[in-house]
């Protein structure tokens, strides 16, 4: 069986028994603690956000873009995700994210979710987090600040997770660190610069329509409605053109394949929607969009349903 491995995205057989079992508990009890955190600093009008930012993200990963060398990248979102709600927010949003790819769509192992997981959403929110607060004090709360600092933030987000990625390869014996980190590096330069590209777009745009979403507390009397609309078409949009995407082979595919250990990858251990292809449709960017629609929309409700259901208890524990 032929396997896809999307950037970022370890398969099973990647990584040791040892590797898979420490990350599992780590992203567990950090998890666990953003959600607690979650229910205690997110209003009920930011929590909708949480959903419509989950679909966005998650239809942005969706799409390549080619970079240099024959290979591609996608948006990651924790950047976006940590500038626009926080970290703990944004590691719910994250953790949502890689576990519906994993769960439903084959997109990364099951028995290494705990792995993407810290990777993505431990590792590449607080990198994006730190980055992005630190470099503001700096330059200031302006536009320009803004900017500059979600560039840098989205762009150190992508390097520290493949650099955690390399380390986890190295620790496994899957691939020696001498060779793993530089090759791993190397290539998520580059589609680091993508993402700083794309979360630069996005807080240009957001700027201009809603300035007050990317201040350091939101304003709880504003309505989100726009957002709503704006995100949710945003996420349409993005599956819409998630059949045009590059068919070069993206980050950890690419070296997985020049260091000689893809092979080691293990198929899934079941299938429901793999590779982001309804089943029994002959029309592939018809079962694409469709597939998007569903992830998006599950999404959506999962996000939701987690910081609605926090928000209650905290209620009604104080």
């Amino acid at each position: 069986m032929f396997i896809t491995i999307e950037a970022l995205h370890i398969p099973d057989g990647f990584l040791s028994i040892i590797v898979s079992i420490i990350t599992w508990i780590v992203s567990i009890i950090m998890v666990g603690y953003a959600i607690r955190r979650v229910g205690q600093e997110i209003g009920e009008r930011q929590v909708p956000m949480m959903g419509v930012l989950a679909a966005a993200i998650f239809a942005g990963q969706m799409i390549n873009f080619a970079v240099a060398g024959g290979t591609s990248g996608h948006l990651m979102g924790a950047a976006l995700a940590t500038i626009l709600m926080g970290p703990w927010a944004a590691i719910l949003i994250m953790t949502s994210v890689v576990s519906i790819q994993a769960l439903i769509f084959q997109d990364g192992g099951l028995l290494v979710l705990g792995a993407n997981i810290f990777n993505m959403a431990i590792v590449g929110v607080a990198v994006a987090y730190m980055v992005y607060r630190s470099l503001l004090k700096l330059t200031g709360d302006s536009k320009r600040g803004t900017i500059f600092s979600g560039f840098c933030a989205a762009w150190l987000s992508i390097m520290l997770a493949a650099l955690s990625v390399a380390l986890q390869l190295a620790a496994s014996g899957t691939s020696p660190a001498r060779l793993a980190i530089p090759a791993m590096l190397g290539i998520h330069a580059l589609i680091g610069i993508g993402e700083g590209l794309i979360t630069v777009g996005a807080l240009t745009f957001l700027l201009a329509v809603r300035p007050d979403l990317i201040q350091s507390k939101m304003h709880p009397s504003t309505s989100n409605r726009v957002v709503w609309v704006i995100g949710l078409l945003l996420a349409l949009g993005l599956i819409l053109a998630a059949p045009l995407a590059s068919t070069r082979p993206d980050g950890l595919e690419w070296v997985a394949a020049q260091s000689g250990f893809i092979d080691q990858a293990r198929a899934p251990l079941y299938e429901l929607i793999p590779d982001y292809l309804i089943p029994g449709m002959a029309n592939e960017s018809f079962a694409t969009i469709l597939a998007g629609i569903l992830g998006a929309l599950i999404l959506v409700g999962l996000a939701i349903g987690v910081a609605y259901n926090r928000r209650k208890g905290d209620v009604s524990g104080g």
